[in-house]
């Protein structure tokens, strides 16, 4: 596994501030996949990325994507998870709010440390097991 040791600028930041950057990200992720996917009207692509871009899905993925963390994501998503966040979900349970929230702060992490390639590789996770591809 890899060292958990290592300190960066995105440690130093609220588990909260992350998944706000990371609610970010990966809503940008889902848009860009869906357009380059195919050419719909914006309602069917709202339509699809809502189902994507949720509490309920965000912590279904999270749990696919948790055998593939290194340590340190998985503390960084516990970070997250574990947060009080002001909030409460509309649609969803309270559970799935947290994990959605961990996912999102994992996704903000990872951005704001650059890593680009991890993005990708997790997203690229998510969108097989939705779409199979």
């Amino acid at each position: 596994m890899e060292n958990t040791s290592v300190h960066s600028l995105a440690d130093e930041i609220s588990p909260l501030t992350l998944a706000f950057v990371g609610d970010g990200v990966y809503d940008l992720l889902v848009r860009e996949y869906l357009v380059c996917k195919a050419n719909r009207s914006v309602g069917e692509l709202n339509k699809i990325k809502v189902s994507l871009v949720n509490c309920k899905s965000q912590a279904e993925f999270a749990k696919i994507l948790m055998p593939t963390l290194t340590e340190k994501e998985l503390a960084v998503y516990k970070r997250g998870r574990n947060a009080a966040p002001k909030c409460t979900p509309k649609n969803g349970s309270v559970a799935d709010y947290h994990s959605a929230t961990g996912l999102e702060a994992l996704f903000g992490y990872l951005q704001i440390n650059k890593e680009f390639d991890r993005i990708n590789q997790l997203f690229e996770i998510i969108i097989h097991t939705r779409f199979g591809e």
